[in-house]
């Protein structure tokens, strides 16, 4: 995975830009799921535990539709912290939801979908925008006409089945001027920790909106097709198991 900008290596302190206070680096993935998606078998306390294994600072918790995972996550987190996401099915395509308290409704248009998540003061990020193997992406002529409105653009997703798609992702945001933003979109336990964006530290919305801004460092590799045949699996398993 090529370097987004220039930044040292490794979470720790680094100067400040008045060349005294410290800036800590964090290590960051903005893109996860657990069992609250439909898509994905992981139990909260197994994710709460690999994350921990995995010594990253920061998840975004995104599970599909639903706040319901990320909540419960936020509650056990041990050792790092957990931003509060959703992963929002709307009309247009899939938009994540950041530092949101509230569920957004899936099927809203996009412009709907963001004022609901800028109503709460949270940060939109459009996630796997040019995926050829996903079929709720947001199409181009919609990510087109709300480019003005979101705050980041996923330029590294792990389960991309094509490094082309990614940085197709890249050179739009650079082309925009838009932060760039990573994710794992972990499924499963195994994806947690193996990619992660490396960035100053941030508290709030804002906080992570000028992180992204600033020098940032991105870390890993894609997780390969076979991700893809165990969510398949895993959705098929938990729709069978309503049926008993």
């Amino acid at each position: 995975m090529p370097r987004q900008a220039a930044g040292p290596p490794g979470a720790g302190a680094a100067e400040g830009s008045d060349g005294t206070s410290p800036v800590k680096r964090i290590r960051v993935d903005m893109h996860t799921h657990c069992e609250a998606s439909k898509d994905s078998r992981t139990p909260i306390a197994v994710q709460a535990a690999r994350i921990r294994e995995t010594g990253m600072h920061v998840v975004c918790a995104t599970d599909h539709d639903t706040i319901a995972g990320a909540l419960r996550l936020r509650e056990i987190a041990d050792g790092y912290r957990v931003v509060v996401g959703e992963e929002i099915s709307s009309a247009d395509g899939d938009l994540i939801g950041l530092f949101i308290e509230r569920p957004v409704p899936p099927g809203l248009s996009g412009e709907e979908t963001i004022a609901r998540i800028h109503d709460q003061g949270g940060v939109v990020s459009v996630p796997h925008p040019f995926s050829r193997n996903r079929r709720f992406r947001i199409r181009r002529a919609a990510l087109e006409r709300l480019v003005p409105l979101v705050d980041c653009i996923e330029t590294f997703n792990a389960r991309e089945a094509f490094a082309q798609d990614n940085r197709r992702a890249a050179a739009f945001a650079a082309q925009h001027a838009i932060p760039a933003a990573l994710g794992s979109d972990a499924h499963t336990p195994w994806e947690l920790g193996r990619v992660y964006l490396e960035m100053d530290d941030f508290s709030d919305a804002a906080g992570l909106l000028a992180a992204l801004r600033g020098p940032t460092v991105a870390h890993g590799s894609l997780a390969g097709p076979g991700v893809h045949l165990r969510t398949r699996y895993d959705r098929l398993a938990k729709w069978l198991s309503r049926l008993r």
